[in-house]
């Protein structure tokens, strides 16, 4: 139970300034989570904002070691922290341990679909199936065994249930492995397609296939065209083909004509995916797919030609690509650079400075490269959002916000990002254009820089690009030689400062550094070899991000577009796509096949701009930003010398 009030911080609690007892629930905490017991807790304790969350620990403790009266506490604490994120999180461990228990009423009893996984969900069906509540239950069931992925292996018990019942039907099999099969997941289609009758699953074995190996089954199917498989499913085998090998699509475009039929309408769309993957892969062939197309393409299709045009140095075509995109697109800044550097190679030098002019009004990498052409120096065109005082105090004082400031203090940024998401529930709109100002206060930058932009709160640089570690970056900078300004542009956009972030791919920290690609810099700099603790901790992360960025600049020649573009995507994708000519370095990166890496160069290479900008508050030259691409012969050539 709390005691007393809300601290704000630097406020005494019972005669001890907040910052002791935050340091008192760290230590109490740790031991919580490390299963040994802790001190009694102090009444300064008992009044801390978190001490929720000392008991939420010992009562997982007590879960984990099935002391008789584990539920009735758990039961209690809910009662009143049910609805606080302390809580929800409890909530389901406790669900968790009651499945394992297989203590199926009270399971039903409390289970809460707003924190439940996918694997909670299918214990709850195997509890309504042990207690006979069977009412509705079948297609509660057949509804999850819908689902377009692999489950959670607890699935398997009310799925066999449906099979014993009889209720799972071949139509309702079939139509889980189509929808696996659109969703990419050949592999486990074919493992859900074997329960199937011969005669029924052939076509669907075909098409995953064609999603796993589709020049090998295009080829089979040339030499028996009488398969069944629809042509859609053909075309998007086709495409695939084109995407990843579009020498060996090129090949088998007469044999992909002949099985649709050498239909108009089918044999556009095989020329349009062998335009795509040719121009992904900067291939002058794609040209002439594009022309097989016709004329009428879409405006993603138009993008991809005007790259192809300017790989191609076809100004005229990239023109005509980019006059015929939508009013919205060609509004775009990146088209209108482009359509600027198309006047300007075409000696329309009044229209070009025109287009160029009308970009230094915006605030992005093109802005900056418009200024490169112009010759002009440049400066971002800040604007502060507004400061209310009252709202702002107002927030401040907001128990969910402080216990989000106290977790954020304490180390636990994931737990504070989690109550100011459920405080935010309540914002009114001014208060959550405050609560922007008040997360970055409390260094929650990433839950600011994000706020910021659902908001359009765009142009507040000295709030919105924090110097945020900056001891750390120092350091990592006199390391490593790599400029300060373009490590916080690549942390920001790699992580928005959040020093436990994790990615899908398990890319860890303000960094998002893998395991491997860390310990390789940190062998070529000299440095300890960094455990998974390390790379989330902000100065050996930090560190070794900067080793790793300032390795990829200097193995490819000081080229910051295609180090960026490793560091993104992977040295070996940033060595495929280096040009066979030296070419504009704005080209080169407008021309980088992932999106994702495309975005991720123009934004690092604005970002650390920003910064740069942030010390001098001034318009500075970007003369810098007018480079070259150079082939990787070049580069070894460069470096033996």
């Amino acid at each position: 139970m709390l005691l007393g009030g809300w601290p704000a911080a630097g406020q005494d609690i019972d005669g001890k300034r907040l910052g002791e007892v935050r340091v008192a629930f760290v230590e109490a905490f740790e031991l919580q989570r490390q299963g040994l017991p802790a001190e009694d807790d102090s009444e300064e304790l008992r009044a801390y904002p978190l001490y929720p969350y000392l008991q939420a620990a010992s009562l997982q403790q007590a879960l984990a070691g099935e002391e008789p009266d584990g539920d009735a506490r758990v039961e209690a604490f809910l009662t009143e922290f049910g609805q606080d994120p302390v809580g929800l999180a409890l909530r389901r461990r406790w669900l968790e341990s009651l499945a394992e228990r297989e203590r199926w009423q009270a399971l039903l009893e409390h289970f809460d679909s707003r924190i439940a996984t996918q694997a909670l969900q299918c214990r709850r069906f195997e509890a309504r199936i042990a207690l006979g509540e069977l009412a509705g239950l079948a297609a509660e069931i057949i509804e999850t065994w819908l689902t377009p992925q692999q489950l959670p292996g607890v699935c398997e018990v009310p799925f066999q249930w449906l099979r014993d019942e009889g209720l799972l039907e071949d139509a309702v099999v079939e139509q889980r492995v189509r929808g696996l099969l659109v969703n990419g997941q050949a592999a486990f289609a074919k493992v859900i397609a074997r329960q199937l009758p011969a005669e029924s699953v052939q076509t669907l074995l075909i098409w995953a296939d064609l999603i796993e190996n589709p020049a090998m089954t295009i080829d089979a199917l040339a030499e028996a065209p009488d398969s069944g498989v629809a042509t859609e499913v053909l075309l998007d085998g086709f495409a695939r083909l084109a995407r990843d090998d579009p020498d060996a699509a090129v090949g088998r475009l007469d044999r992909i004509a002949a099985l649709v039929g050498h239909d108009p309408d089918s044999l556009r769309t095989a020329h349009l995916s062998l335009a795509l993957g040719l121009a992904w892969d900067r291939d002058a062939r794609a040209l002439d797919f594009f022309a097989l197309a016709g004329p009428a393409l879409d405006d993603y299709v138009r993008q991809w030609l005007a790259r192809a045009a300017l790989w191609a140095d076809d100004w005229p075509l990239l023109e005509s690509a980019i006059a015929g995109m939508s009013e919205m697109q060609r509004a775009e800044s990146a088209w209108r650079y482009w359509a600027a550097r198309a006047a300007e190679a075409v000696d329309d030098r009044t229209h070009a400075q025109a287009l160029y002019q009308s970009l230094l009004s915006d605030d992005n990498y093109y802005s900056v490269m418009a200024a490169a052409r112009l010759g002009v120096r440049f400066a971002p065109h800040p604007q502060s959002l507004e400061h209310e005082a009252k709202v702002f105090t107002g927030l401040a004082q907001w128990p969910g916000l402080i216990r989000a400031r106290e977790l954020q203090f304490a180390g636990l940024h994931g737990r504070a990002v989690l109550e100011w998401r459920h405080a935010s529930k309540l914002f009114s709109g001014r208060e959550e254009r405050q609560s922007i100002r008040l997360a970055a206060r409390w260094r929650l930058y990433d839950v600011a820089i994000a706020t910021a932009t659902r908001l359009g709160v765009f142009y507040d640089y000295p709030l919105l690009y924090p110097r945020a570690f900056l001891g750390q970056v120092r350091k990592a900078a006199a390391l490593t030689d790599v400029d300060r300004h373009l490590i916080f542009g690549l942390l920001r956009q790699e992580s928005l400062f959040r020093p436990d972030a994790v990615s899908g791919t398990d890319a860890l920290g303000l960094a998002q550094l893998q395991a491997g690609t860390a310990t390789i810099a940190a062998r070529r700099w000299d440095l300890p070899r960094p455990s998974r603790a390390d790379l989330l901790d902000p100065a050996t992360n930090v560190t070794l991000g900067a080793a790793r960025l300032g390795s990829l600049i200097e193995e490819y020649g000081g080229q910051l577009p295609v180090a960026l573009a490793a560091y993104n995507a992977g040295s070996g994708a940033a060595e495929r796509w280096l040009p066979g000519r030296a070419i504009d370095a704005d080209i080169w990166i407008e021309n980088i096949p992932f999106n994702e890496t495309r975005a991720y160069v123009r934004r690092v290479l604005w970002h650390s701009f920003v910064y740069r900008w942030l010390d001098h508050r001034r318009a500075l030259s970007v003369r810098n930003f007018i480079d070259t691409v150079e082939p990787q012969e070049a580069i070894d050539q460069r470096s033996q010398l």
